[in-house]
């Protein structure tokens, strides 16, 4: 509901978007959400009245399709449309419109220094601004709809400081911070609600710079139902707007298919996913090779139907043996080749769950790596580019990401499933 200018600004409040998350190469906004606009600046505030995302109107603005979003770690990410589009552009790489640029180092192929650009940073002395503003509005008028004042009041209570507070909160709910999201989070614009049923790794990859060194722990059901009472109460009345659960952290399939079952299902009830009606919640997990290769058909018959749509996604690195000794990855290429095999078995058997797998480029990484790559995805058994995906993660010590582009793009011309470039963001 629009309350009309005040100021020098034009609140709405509780706008009601799209339910439906869909992809589209305008920014879209899904859910309920409180809106205020000045001349320059749209600012966009979560039920819980936290600013989630800042947009430029005016001409110096970098282009009207881009803008800043806050993540639940409290991260400022930059969506840029990328510079060239068709074949050679952002969604030929991410399989999205838009690419995340981050505020810390990561593995992107093409990358935006936004820190470097005054008519970005901007944005955030007119956050800053905006904030001051109200507070002299609140404290000098008081001629509002409640509504309008409970927004702006709700807005002034999250500070940054409180905004930073909150994110550390949520850290120590989940036992630490989430390093890494599955790729296939890009779907739900990596808007998860994280729950941890596992930590540590089985693997420890000498490649690998977001996992954790402690061993592999599965958490108790206790400790997994009082996480969700926490994070039910953490969210407030902004989880309604969450429609993808994460099952933390880094290889929760190999916690075993009770654990997942009793963890998806309880966060399902417990934080009202079972009452999403317009589409099925999203389900992402992280699996190894081994925890895949160990999982039963009595667990995805099982997962299948649960009320999620499933994506597990699968570090399989290689098919190149002398590769997967250089990374320090504990797998033969055997392995690799049953765990690519069975992902394509599950994607044609079920409705409700995809997989997908992970390889990795990198410019130290010898021609056999990339030759047998190539041949596995150009010979790979499926009819057509649909269900599942290969993800390509750049090696994070390769110093020209972009120069992998053109390998990138050979890689997805030759493969019978689709390719994407594999970003690392954490929450």
């Amino acid at each position: 509901m629009d309350y009309g200018p005040t100021r020098n600004f034009l609140i709405t409040v509780e706008k009601q978007g799209p339910a439906k998350i869909a992809k589209g190469s305008f920014p879209l906004r899904y859910g309920k959400y409180s809106e205020i606009k000045t001349s320059e600046y749209e600012f966009v505030f979560n039920l819980n009245g936290e600013i989630k995302f800042i947009r430029g109107l005016g001409t110096d603005w970098p282009h009207p399709a881009e803008q800043l979003k806050r993540t639940d770690g409290n991260d400022w990410v930059y969506y840029t449309v990328g510079d060239s589009g068709g074949d050679k552009g952002v969604k030929s790489w991410f399989g999205e419109y838009y690419l995340p640029c981050l505020p810390y180092p990561s593995n992107a192929v093409w990358e935006v220094d936004y820190f470097s650009n005054p008519r970005i940073m901007n944005a955030f002395a007119a956050w800053s601004q905006l904030y001051g503003d109200l507070y002299m509005t609140v404290a000098q008028e008081s001629r509002y709809h409640a509504k309008a004042r409970e927004l702006i009041e709700s807005v002034l209570a999250n500070h940054d400081g409180i905004l930073r507070e909150r994110s550390q909160t949520l850290n120590e709910i989940l036992g630490g911070r989430l390093s890494v999201l599955p790729p296939d989070a890009r779907h739900v614009d990596y808007e998860i609600v994280p729950l941890n049923i596992a930590d540590g790794c089985l693997y420890h990859c000498g490649f690998c710079c977001v996992k954790t060194d402690r061993p592999f722990r599965a958490r108790t059901r206790e400790e997994v139902v009082e996480q969700i009472r926490r994070l039910k109460d953490f969210y407030g009345r902004n989880l309604e707007n969450y429609n993808g659960l994460f099952l933390g952290n880094h290889d929760a399939l190999a916690a075993g298919k009770e654990a997942v079952l009793f963890a998806a299902s309880e966060a399902c009830q417990g934080l009202g996913f079972d009452q999403r009606q317009t589409q099925p919640p999203f389900l992402f997990l992280f699996g190894s090779v081994h925890s895949f290769l160990t999982a039963d058909r009595d667990f995805f018959d099982r997962l299948d139907r649960l009320p999620f749509y499933t994506y597990v996604n699968i570090g399989l690195e290689s098919i190149d043996e002398q590769t997967l000794q250089m990374v320090g990855k504990p797998l033969k290429v055997a392995e690799v080749r049953d765990a690519f095999d069975k992902m394509l078995d599950i994607n044609a058997k079920y409705g409700n769950i995809e997989v997908t797998g992970n390889f990795l480029i990198g410019d130290q990484l010898s021609s056999e790596h990339y030759r047998t790559l190539s041949e596995l995805l150009r010979d790979a058994p499926v009819s057509s580019k649909g269900k599942g995906a290969v993800y390509l993660s750049p090696l994070k010590d390769s110093p020209k990401k972009r120069e992998l582009l053109p390998v990138f793009y050979e890689l997805k011309k030759e493969s019978r499933i689709p390719v994407f470039a594999y970003l690392i963001q954490r929450l």
